[in-house]
């Protein structure tokens, strides 16, 4: 392992321990995995692996914690379709704030704007990271092919996008999967699993998968299962501060992970999410 990837596993490490409103998987949350997703081609061709959901149980009381309900506020404020400019209301930006405003306070984040200002990455002045974290996930930017801004680092990844109606893109957060499964707009269709991927089980935080949404499908996605939206945030905002590679292979907890982060003009986050490579069983 490269010297900053050791480095950078270790305030991953901080993350992860430092995540107090993390659910417990089997107590707080109940996932079931069913079938493998099938992977030929065309996407309409896919068969579904899962005749049932894939969230059997969520304890809900979380959704009432501070970070929770200010992330939930935020999912319906965007126009899925890429292409479709993003009209910000006023009230939608005083959301954007509200929800940088709590992380902001949340131990997770004070560790990962720690980290970022000691390594000259992020100014050590409060409002002035809320202004950084601000533009890096919630300035409008024009995706590809796309004449006007259509889309944000926030909307790609934690909420998710449609493609000319048929693929879904992004989309990469369990809550807005599990919320939206329970709405009916998502259809779950299996685990996904190649040579190279360890066997997914029920208790793990990381899984890839299939489904649709609306009437797009996502052929391969890949999410962490029971974390906090602040645990994400701060993850995802140091790999994409201090990460010029766009890949960072890190270990944490049992797994062995590669976040990919790929970056928009420099300045924004164009997609981002977790590839487990590796699970360490903990010794009994």
């Amino acid at each position: 392992m490269i010297e900053s990837d050791r480095e950078l596993s270790s305030i991953m490490q901080e993350l992860w321990d430092s995540d107090v409103n993390r659910l417990q998987p089997g107590k707080d949350y109940r996932i079931s995995l069913q079938g493998k997703a099938a992977h030929s081609m065309p996407l309409e061709d896919l068969n579904d692996g899962a005749g049932s959901p894939l969230f059997t149980f969520v304890d809900e009381t979380i959704f009432k914690k501070e970070t929770f309900l200010a992330f939930i506020s935020l999912l319906d404020n965007y126009v899925s379709d890429t292409g479709e400019p993003e009209i910000v209301t006023p009230e939608e930006v005083a959301e954007n704030h509200k929800f940088l405003d709590c992380i902001i306070q949340s131990p997770t984040m004070k560790i990962a704007h720690k980290y970022l200002v000691e390594k000259n990455l992020s100014p050590k002045n409060e409002t002035k990271f809320k202004e950084q974290l601000y533009r890096v996930w919630f300035e409008l930017y024009a995706r590809k092919g796309a004449s006007k801004p259509d889309s944000s680092g926030f909307e790609h990844v934690f909420v998710g996008e449609t493609r000319g109606g048929r693929t879904v893109i992004g989309f990469h957060n369990w809550i807005q999967l599990y919320l939206q499964e329970k709405m009916g707009h998502v259809d779950y269709k299996g685990y996904s699993v190649d040579a190279h991927s360890p066997q997914p089980d029920e208790n793990k935080h990381i899984l890839a998968l299939q489904f649709s949404w609306k009437d797009g499908i996502k052929p391969k996605g890949s999410i962490f299962v029971g974390v906090s939206p602040e645990f994400e945030i701060a993850l995802y905002t140091v790999c994409f501060l201090s990460s010029p590679n766009e890949r960072v292979k890190v270990q944490f907890s049992f797994y062995d992970v590669e976040i990919v982060c790929h970056h928009h003009n420099e300045k924004h986050i164009g997609t981002t999410y977790p590839v487990l490579l590796k699970y360490r069983k903990p010794a009994q």
